[in-house]
């Protein structure tokens, strides 16, 4: 038996902050790219680059690539790109492969690889971590569920926008994996606010401390990366609240559905949904820090 050819064309569906720059690492890599965004001039700076531009999911399938990679807010926006009218399984021939780098329902997961399996198409779901940064360096953790094969054959896609890439095993168990991740991401995020917090009621420069803390145990990619943001008063989004209050409630699903209690987490996203209610629900997730700042009575960046 051939093995199948090298993936050497392939689509690009959803262009926000983590599409555009992950989509833009494949363009950099050599891969052939043809790109989907349902505002389509968010497509621009990567036809600039030497992507073509298809008219929809549909007409990016029908123009064969080897893999489609599709990087959308929610599993309902996944089933439409997937299974709309003028969706990807419309016109999508046997043996493609679906990369689908959102953050979604491991459940929900489960059952688009069954449908997409009953035309021959196969769904790895690969989603990210490392943010903004991450997806901007190449340097991001990809945790990946579906066949062993189809992974296989994406490795040198997945080495193209990260560096940490893992086969968690069947399909779901990617998306189970970044549920994890979001558990550690948020209630980390709001233990670092608390530090930050302290830091600044004793007295200390804050900035200092970030730098000592993160040289030792107390260490972590949110104090290192996130920490100097709140300090500096930069809200400015790689992730949106509003993004991770949807990847809590799939956390809370997965976990309830298993008996299984989260307290720190519960309270990392009263903490966040308490700034969304505020209306900063689109700021980047270090904007926690504005939670803290209530109960604490005081403000991370002194006004002059």
């Amino acid at each position: 038996m051939t093995s199948p050819a090298p993936v050497a064309h392939v689509g690009y569906i959803g262009l926000g902050i983590m599409g555009s720059a992950m989509a833009a690492n494949l363009i950099k890599a050599g891969f052939k790219l043809t790109v989907w965004n349902r505002t389509a001039a968010r497509a621009q700076p990567l036809v600039a680059l030497g992507a073509t531009l298809a008219a929809s999911p549909a007409d990016l399938a029908a123009r064969k690539p080897d893999v489609i990679c599709v990087n959308v807010t929610d599993t309902p926006d996944v089933e439409a790109v997937l299974f709309g009218a003028d969706g990807i399984a419309s016109k999508a021939a046997p043996g493609l492969i679906v990369v689908d780098h959102s953050t979604i329902s491991p459940v929900a997961t489960q059952d688009f690889a069954a449908r997409l399996a009953k035309q021959g198409v196969t769904l790895l779901d690969a989603p990210v971590s490392g943010g903004d940064v991450g997806a901007r360096n190449a340097t991001l953790s990809i945790m990946v569920g579906g066949p062993e094969d189809a992974f296989v054959r994406c490795k040198p896609l997945f080495e193209a926008m990260g560096k940490a890439i893992t086969h968690m095993g069947p399909s779901g168990m990617g998306q189970a994996c970044k549920a994890c991740n979001q558990v550690a991401v948020s209630v980390t995020l709001l233990g670092v606010c608390e530090a930050m917090a302290l830091a600044q009621k004793c007295g200390l420069d804050v900035r200092k401390m970030i730098q000592v803390v993160s040289a030792g145990a107390g260490g972590s990619w949110q104090l290192a990366n996130l920490g100097p943001r709140i300090a500096g008063g930069d809200m400015a989004p790689g992730f949106m609240i509003d993004l991770v209050l949807k990847d809590l409630a799939i956390v809370g699903d997965t976990a309830r559905a298993r008996m299984l209690p989260l307290p720190a987490t519960a309270m990392a996203e009263a903490c966040f949904r308490s700034v969304a209610a505020a209306g900063s629900g689109r700021l980047g997730t270090q904007a926690i820090s504005q939670a803290v700042e209530k109960l604490g009575h005081f403000t991370f960046v002194k006004k002059d």
